[in-house]
């Protein structure tokens, strides 16, 4: 029923714009429209996309490995007891996921061309920062996400030449976003907004690396970054059409459409992965769409579940380093601990998913308290 509604929503829409009929006034009277529009399109795209995708994931043994490293060294024979069972299920979706991202931004930018839509998703002001970011990003976790399978002696790119490249990529961005752009202040909720010139940029690197990273991390167990990145995103959505950015509203709507049919092949058991390639992507995305937008401290409340999934991995390693080797949790990221304890896997994610939503909502609310 729910891929039936998409399907013939979609024929309509495709059917009025076929046969030159305006659905101009219907989108100013619901701007809504048009970003279900994108929304069903990325979804179906990816959707039907996926199956092929994964054989093709399949067929070149493009699968997931089992780490052997627990977090601050030593062998991780925890985590391998628990998820043994998935070593081999395919990964790399992320490049399915900006990969979709792509080709609607084209679609999009050809359909404007032929005069089928008034504007298109590639707009220099709102979407050229924000898709660059998805599909360096993605790249850069593809490379890792390969070395990762052939199992190099590196197990992946090795740790600080990854981090040198975000690092370097945010310092970029965030002079682009200073120097060219004059971003030079922040809305602090509760307070207003405050001019910090030059430590804009220093920001900007913490919040991408950051970010980037933090949902990493949490892309432990089946749904749980998928869901948690979607929330996020249409917190973001919200925000962007309300502070008058409509076309990263869209941006975000196409990511949302995405990230529900990956979704739909990730849910437990998952038949493929996102990888470092969709982890890395996304979050560096989401985290330029929160500077751009401006609601930079909003993304800490709204992403909050990433937050203490990364403060329990630095808890860990500094207990291991501060104390002779003693943990606070059994396994670190905390999804893991509560693994190890015997929550099962559709419970971790599902309770994951319900904070991710109460503080989604309670950061669109304070973000919209400056508007």
């Amino acid at each position: 029923m729910f891929l039936r509604f998409y399907l013939v929503f979609i024929t309509l829409f495709m059917s009025l714009t076929l046969f030159n009929m305006t659905v101009d006034p219907i989108v100013e009277a619901f701007p809504f429209v048009e970003i279900m529009v994108y929304m069903s399109v990325s979804f179906i795209i990816a959707f039907f996309g996926a199956p092929v995708f994964i054989q093709i994931l399949h067929k070149y043994k493009l699968g997931k490995n089992i780490r052997t490293e627990a977090s601050g060294g030593g062998m991780a024979s925890l985590f391998r007891a628990l998820h043994l069972k998935k070593a081999g299920t395919p990964t790399m979706g992320g490049v399915l996921m900006w990969g979709t991202v792509v080709i609607i931004v084209i679609m999009s930018r050809l359909l404007s061309y032929f005069g089928i839509i008034d504007a298109s998703l590639l707009s220099r002001q709102q979407v050229y920062l924000p898709l660059f970011t998805l599909v360096v990003m993605g790249v850069l976790g593809a490379v890792d996400d390969y070395l990762n399978i052939i199992e190099s002696k590196y197990k992946g790119l090795p740790v600080r030449p990854k981090m040198f490249f975000i690092l370097l990529f945010s310092l970029a961005g965030a002079w682009w976003f200073f120097a060219k752009l004059g971003y030079s202040s922040l809305f602090i909720p509760g307070y207003g907004v405050l001019e910090i010139g030059y430590w804009y940029i220093p920001l900007f690197v913490f919040m991408v690396s950051a970010t980037s990273n933090a949902v990493n991390i949490t892309d432990g167990l089946d749904g749980l970054a998928g869901g948690l990145l979607n929330m996020s995103f249409a917190s973001f959505a919200v925000l962007a059409y309300l502070k008058g950015l409509y076309t990263l509203s869209l941006f975000c709507a196409v990511i949302m459409g995405v990230l529900m049919a990956f979704l739909w092949f990730n849910v437990p058991p998952a038949r493929f992965y996102m990888g470092d390639t969709g982890s890395l992507a996304l979050g560096a995305t989401l985290a330029v769409i929160a500077m751009m937008t401006d609601f930079v401290f909003v993304l800490p409340v709204i992403g909050l579940v990433f937050v203490v999934e990364t403060l329990s991995v630095i808890i860990q390693i500094a207990s291991k380093k501060l104390r002779g080797g003693k943990k606070v949790f059994h396994i670190a990221p905390i999804h893991h601990h509560f693994e190890h304890i015997g929550w099962t896997e559709s419970q971790i994610v599902m309770r994951a998913w319900i904070l991710g939503a109460f503080f989604s909502g309670l950061g669109v609310i304070l973000g919209s308290m400056s508007l």
